[in-house]
């Protein structure tokens, strides 16, 4: 009796510290990495824990305070009221107003600027022959950067390449996507040579399937990932590739059309291809791929296969008159705000109805596109974006067909 008792406190006392170390876990990979929930964590360096420990908030204190700045502007017919943390739209975009408690202040400015920074702009903007782009990334309330960005001008010919990731695990697959990603476009397209019409299809998906290869090779990194969103911007067409829940938006005509569609496990025909491969979708803080991974679609992830997938959906555009500009954007913008109301601030920006102001000093040599793609990420934040947050804007001018 007394080895039958001891044993049942035994196996009570293991049960017990199993489900609190799951709930643990649970709480630790929600509040750092909304996308993931695993138990599969990366081992740390225990004898240099506590520096890097202290290194790590120190960076992420300093990021944060950068982020902690109050933007103001002009409103023609007088000077603004002071407004904490609003994000005040016109009558044109619809009189939206975005009330978070977050260190920023943001409203509208004149569009009837000074004919000297309007020269000094357009003198910047004629004298750079490559598209008018900007971008920017924030952590957010994140312990660690996983975002990155490429942006590679006229990396074949005149096509330009640009690229956001989103890394899950660690920032290790998103970095070697960052370095190496567009060096595979460019060797696939160069061996093509002057084919009349390349097939983008063929030669994304072979691009992706290498990328997954060279990080497959890391056992070091087989729990980490990253999704990723590139756009190729050529003469006549816009090329774009997305294998995860990033996303690229074309404004055209005062419209925005999404040019990808993201990958989440409960899409219809993203849950038929992952339980047809014998996988399942679980509930659990959101729809995930064997309960782990938001989304079904990585580079990287090597023990999710076969049910996650490096494949890339691909899109190709062609190039109207009526097209005004790209955003590129990671899961931190587009979970809390939608592509229409991207597109709109980015228009205003762009057509210099709406401008970043900060401490009373304007950046006149700051691209529009670069104030487009910073005040997105800085709305981000103040609509409660916890995740981190990369995005391009792409200025789109020239064109060789029409609609």
């Amino acid at each position: 009796m007394i080895f039958m008792s001891w044993r049942r406190i035994h196996i009570e006392n293991k049960l017990r510290f199993v489900f609190c170390l799951l709930c643990s876990l649970h709480a630790q990979t929600t509040m750092e990495n909304p996308k993931r929930h695993s138990p599969l964590r990366q081992e740390e360096n225990v004898s240099g824990e506590t520096v890097t420990g202290f290194k790590n908030a120190l960076r992420r204190k300093l990021k944060i305070r950068r982020m902690k700045y109050t933007c103001q502007a002009k409103i023609p017919g007088g000077s603004p009221p002071a407004m904490e943390a609003n994000v005040l739209v016109d009558s044109e975009v619809g009189q939206r107003e975005i009330h978070e408690q977050v260190e920023i202040s943001l409203s509208l400015v004149s569009s009837s600027s000074s004919s000297s920074e309007e020269e000094d702009r357009a003198s910047s903007e004629q004298n750079d022959a490559a598209l008018s782009h900007g971008s920017v990334s924030v952590m957010g309330s994140r312990k660690e950067m996983e975002d990155t960005v490429s942006v590679e001008m006229g990396f074949v010919g005149k096509c330009d390449f640009f690229g956001v990731y989103d890394g899950h695990g660690g920032a290790q697959v998103a970095e070697a996507c960052r370095e190496r990603l567009h060096r595979l476009v460019a060797e696939a397209l160069e061996k093509r040579g002057n084919e009349v019409e390349w097939d983008w299809q063929e030669v994304m998906e072979g691009c992706f399937r290498k990328m997954d290869n060279e990080v497959a090779d890391n056992a070091a990194i087989r729990t980490v990932g990253s999704t990723a969103v590139v756009v190729v911007v050529a003469a006549a067409e816009v090329v774009v590739a997305n294998c995860g829940d990033c996303r690229a938006v074309m404004g055209r005509g005062g419209e925005a059309v999404d040019l990808s569609t993201d990958h989440k496990p409960d899409r219809p025909d993203e849950l038929m291809r992952i339980e047809e491969a014998g996988g399942k979708v679980i509930n659990w803080n959101g729809q995930r791929v064997l309960g782990v991974l938001a989304t079904s679609r990585s580079i990287g992830d090597q023990y999710l296969r076969p049910y996650v997938i490096a494949k890339p959906e691909v899109t190709v555009t062609k190039r109207s008159s009526k097209d005004e500009f790209l955003i590129l954007a990671s899961d931190g913008l587009w979970d809390v705000i939608s592509s229409e109301f991207a597109c709109q601030i980015v228009r205003k920006c762009l057509k210099g109805k709406l401008r970043r102001v900060c401490n009373g000093v304007g950046n006149h040599h700051q691209s529009r596109a670069a104030e487009a793609a910073t005040l997105l990420a800085e709305i981000a934040l103040a609509k409660g974006s916890r995740d981190n947050t990369s995005v391009i804007v792409v200025e789109l001018r020239g064109t060789v067909t029409s609609v």
